[in-house]
């Protein structure tokens, strides 16, 4: 029998998450050796693909969905403030790579945009009132200005007071400092980068098969979509950050700690402005309030986008019931990941959200005129004629098992790891991309604890990350040192400052 060839890091994806872990571990030692697998023929085609990516540059400036609203009308800011610390965290990694030149100039992936928050009606002016005093006692977030003069809406966004009734209170927030990001661009940037390098292979056209672990290795069986050969190939790490694909490939993997996980795919959609004066009149992302029932990656938004170097404008986006885990899926993805560790998860789950699931069908239905009337209720001037349908990405939202109601949907992104460390998957989707630096961090210590714990590694990471290690929620002065840095070095501040200490 042939011995599968042998490597030190498996990563199963091209996308970001692969993308950030590659581009950490050969940071961190560059004698290592890795494959990277990706059954599509180019990098980023998936979620983590410009025109897939149902959010961009997810700091929780203008995301209400982060914070909620808790029984006693006080607001519970916990999410927002670790998700904004850890985009902090990415801005740090990738000024360091742009600084060291490894990877492209950032106009190719990042750019300064407003981070807006807009709402009509008291009800929803007097919650962003809440919301604004709560998150503005958080140095984090002292940046956000916060109006309920139409006259100051009207110009900081034009579009979205045309034509609106003078008589109905509005109320919007704005964060100058916010970005948008092509996380495209950025993957395959980190693929570039890394390709340069003759001890990392990425193979595209290659689907996984099968995952075994044997005599402490693991053994990944991948078939060459190209011509069909199939072939083995062994290593004591594997990492599964395929999207949508994830879950399959753990639960072929075997490992304990993913029994009991299953998946809830939403699909998603957009209207793309097609009048380049239109999209020259809006310069923001501007989030509102989610309908009733509906996931988080539903929370509407009129979002300026650059997307292969041109502006855009999009809105949306419609969420949609669907059976496939990918964009390039099957329709039978959702019916072969269910297996008897996660049946009473899924149906216990798939029970207690009905409501999702009636909001997913009627969002199926939607009718063109349905959709530019829920576009309307943010930009009062639209017409059918400047907008065109177009296909966003899936996701598959996280069920696990819980032992009080059996099973549980999770919205937000989640590490599977082997006891051993030796196998993690990502699950799960928003905030994703933003936090992806973050999220590899907490893999880095759950499956590489030794080599994280040696002095080598803990101060390449303060080199690479200067907050690393540290609370940028209760450090307001290393706060301002990491954004002066980042805003310098990625031109999305313009400020002139040295970089922080790593010390």
């Amino acid at each position: 029998m042939t011995r599968p060839a042998s490597t030190d890091i498996i990563l199963i994806g091209a996308g970001i998450m692969s993308a950030t872990l590659g581009a950490l571990l050969k940071q961190l030692d560059p004698a290592l050796r890795i494959q990277i697998f990706e059954r599509l023929d180019a990098a980023a085609t998936e979620s983590s693909d410009a025109w897939n990516n149902a959010g961009t540059g997810h700091s929780a400036f203008c995301e209400l969905n982060y914070t909620p609203e808790r029984e006693d009308g006080s607001i519970d800011t916990s999410k927002a403030v670790k998700i904004a610390a850890h985009f902090e965290e990415s801005k740090q990694f990738w000024a360091y790579l742009v600084e060291q030149r490894i990877i492209s100039p950032p106009e190719s992936f990042i750019r300064p945009i407003p981070h807006m928050s807009f709402v009509w009606g008291a009800k929803n002016v007097d919650y962003l009132s809440r919301r604004y005093k709560a998150l503005h006692d958080c140095h984090l977030f002292r940046e956000m200005q916060y109006t309920e003069d139409p006259a100051l809406i009207r110009q900081w966004v034009p579009l979205v007071m045309e034509g609106r009734d003078a008589s109905e209170p509005v109320a919007a927030t704005r964060v100058d400092i916010g970005t948008d990001v092509n996380f495209g661009s950025l993957t395959r940037c980190l693929f570039d980068c890394l390709r340069k390098d003759d001890r990392v292979e990425l193979h595209f056209n290659h689907s996984v098969l099968d995952l075994e672990q044997v005599d402490g290795r693991w053994e990944v069986w991948v078939k060459d979509e190209a011509n069909g050969g199939r072939r083995s190939v062994s290593a004591p790490f594997v990492f599964i950050g395929a999207g949508g694909g994830s879950l399959p490939l753990l639960l072929k993997s075997g490992i304990p700690e993913g029994q009991g996980y299953g998946g809830f795919p939403v699909s998603g959609q957009w209207l793309r402005c097609t009048n380049e004066e239109v999209i020259r009149q809006h310069a923001a992302k501007v989030y509102g309030t989610a309908a009733v029932g509906s996931p988080p990656m539903s929370v509407p938004h009129l979002d300026t986008r650059w997307i292969k170097g041109k502006r855009e404008l999009l809105f949306g986006p419609y969420a949609g019931f669907t059976t496939r885990f990918l964009k390039h899926g099957s329709v039978m993805d959702l019916f072969r990941s269910v297996k008897l560790s996660n049946l009473r998860p899924m149906i216990s789950a798939g029970l207690h959200n009905m409501p999702l699931t009636k909001y997913l069908i009627d969002q199926v239905r939607l009718t063109p005129e349905a959709r530019l009337e829920s576009l309307q209720e943010y930009y009062p001037g639209a017409r059918m004629e400047d907008w065109e349908l177009a296909i966003a990405g899936y996701r598959v939202q996280v069920i696990k098992k819980d032992e009080e109601e059996g099973g549980v949907l999770e919205f937000g992104t989640e590490v599977v790891n082997a006891a051993d460390g030796s196998i993690a998957a990502l699950l799960g989707a928003s905030p994703g991309a933003s936090t992806a630096v973050s999220i590899m961090l907490e893999l880095l210590k759950r499956c590489f604890p030794g080599r994280l714990a040696s002095p080598e590694w803990q101060q390449k990471l303060r080199d690479m990350i200067p907050s690393y290690n540290q609370d940028l929620g209760k450090d307001a002065a290393l706060l301002q040192s990491v954004r002066s840095y980042t805003g310098r070095v990625l031109q999305i501040q313009g400020a002139d400052a040295p970089k922080p200490s790593s010390s």
